[in-house]
């Protein structure tokens, strides 16, 4: 997907303020409960596939709804997105709320998709 100027251009505002962290790191981190994984896609993003143990919370509600699903803000916690943009973003604004310990996952779900990770998909809701 080709990004727009000023989606590039806020996301690069901001990249220097967040860690990014690799696929592998990110499966240790959850394999050994070091942090929350949360998927910030969109819900027919998160239907189609996501990481096993991850949290869907939509960007678009992360910031209404995170204080609810994470209350400590001390929590680490690992976003990813399609392809580690909108969990810069993300990321950024959980830092300004408060949270302490927050990453992105570089290359986001197509990073980890390519490294083989293990993929949950949803049944249906139309299935029998």
């Amino acid at each position: 997907m080709e990004h727009a100027p000023g989606f590039l251009r806020a996301v690069a505002a901001v990249r220097d303020t967040v860690r990014e962290v690799d696929v592998a790191a990110m499966r240790e981190a959850l394999a050994l409960g070091r942090a929350v994984v949360i998927d910030v896609r969109e819900d027919r993003e998160w239907a189609a596939g996501h990481v096993p143990g991850a949290v869907h919370c939509a960007r678009g509600v992360l910031e209404r709804d995170i204080e609810r699903l994470v209350p400590d803000q001390a929590t680490p916690l690992v976003l990813y997105c399609g392809g580690g943009y909108r969990s810069v973003l993300a990321a950024d604004a959980l830092q300004r709320m408060g949270y302490g310990d927050v990453t992105s996952m570089a290359g986001g779900w197509r990073a980890y998709v390519v490294a083989g990770g293990p993929v949950v998909v949803p049944p249906s809701p139309l299935a029998p």
